[in-house]
């Protein structure tokens, strides 16, 4: 099997790498030949003996995606994109990526001929639906997104979904919650704090809150996210049904309560590293965004996240930080 990823020298997308090269096999089947795709040169991925192609380009780019499919990759997991905070402040920057990105990508799949029809898993967000919110988002629920960043993946899924309807590719759109806690260094995302008050904390360094803590929202751990894209590229087609794009399963908390998690995990001492700091744009892109999901039917088809914020909290730590943190 050939495997395509896109955003691969992203955080997800080098765990999953991490995790495709560690189990050696996807839906039962050898894993021959990897192709990572960012616009910064991906890393090639050490103990894999099968073919690497690391591609360094802009999707969008003339060319550039019917080069990245040129070898025909049976599966193709599309993570490339401009993150929220980003993409609204950069409308250019947000729509070359996150949509003409995306576009080129699917175009490129329709014109290869042959009969090539690869299953593509695409990640779309939380950020395609709009307020105002019932208490539980619904699967049926209303896309009308308040930000660049949702409506172009809301746009992405429309596309997704044609093309799928239309037989070029057999598509399913994920639509993740805040991935945290985030490794490594924070990013442009407007989500990005939610990772940054329990990981410069457990890091021994402080954290800045530019929401209140009465704040909602919903969450998966990296580990889980990287799951439910491995899931989702071994669902059957008729297993699916005609609603490609659907919530993933998440946990709902308050930023209060993520806090408290983390106070009970690490002590008072790492909590007390976080400090109030109001951030009028961040605030604005949240409140656009919902605060919990029912994910119902994501759930039937066994998708699965964390029971609770206490456990992803656990699940950073002993992925990231080797077991243990700065009390």
């Amino acid at each position: 099997m050939h495997i395509l990823i896109t955003g691969a020298a992203g955080m997800i997308g080098r765990k999953l790498t991490e995790r495709l090269v560690r189990e050696g096999a996807l839906n039962g089947r050898p894993i021959a030949a990897l192709s990572l795709l960012d616009v910064v040169a991906p890393s090639k991925p050490p103990g894999f003996a099968g073919e690497v192609r690391l591609l360094t380009a802009d999707l969008a780019a003339e060319g550039e995606a019917a080069r990245a499919i040129a070898a025909r990759p049976e599966v193709i997991f599309h993570l490339a994109g401009v993150v929220s905070a980003e993409a609204e402040l950069d409308f250019d920057k947000g729509y070359h990526t996150n949509l003409d990105g995306t576009r080129a990508l699917f175009g490129a799949i329709r014109h290869s001929g042959d009969g090539y029809r690869p299953k593509l898993v695409y990640t779309s967000s939380m950020a395609a639906y709009g307020a105002p919110f019932p208490p539980s988002i619904p699967d049926d629920f209303h896309l009308t997104p308040l930000t660049s960043y949702g409506t172009a993946k809301a746009m992405g899924e429309l596309l997704l979904a044609d093309y799928t309807r239309r037989g070029f590719c057999d598509g399913i759109g994920l639509r993740l919650p805040a991935i945290c806690v985030r490794p490594g260094k924070p990013n442009l995302a407007a989500s990005g704090f939610f990772s940054s008050i329990i990981r410069e904390p457990l890091a021994g360094a402080e954290a800045l809150l530019p929401v209140a803590e009465t704040v909602r929202h919903t969450h998966a751990s990296p580990r889980a996210a990287v799951g439910m894209l491995i899931h989702a590229a071994g669902l059957p087609r008729e297993t699916l049904g005609p609603r490609i794009n659907l919530a993933m399963p998440s946990v709902s908390c308050t930023v209060g309560e993520q806090i408290e998690a983390l106070r009970r995990i690490a002590g008072e001492p790492v909590a007390a590293r976080i400090r109030r700091a109001p951030d009028a744009l961040i605030e604005r892109i949240v409140a656009g965004w919902p605060e919990r999901a029912d994910a119902g039917r994501a759930r039937a088809l066994g998708f699965r996240a964390e029971d609770s914020f206490d456990e992803i909290i656990r699940i950073h730590i002993e992925d990231d930080l080797g077991g243990s943190f700065v009390a």
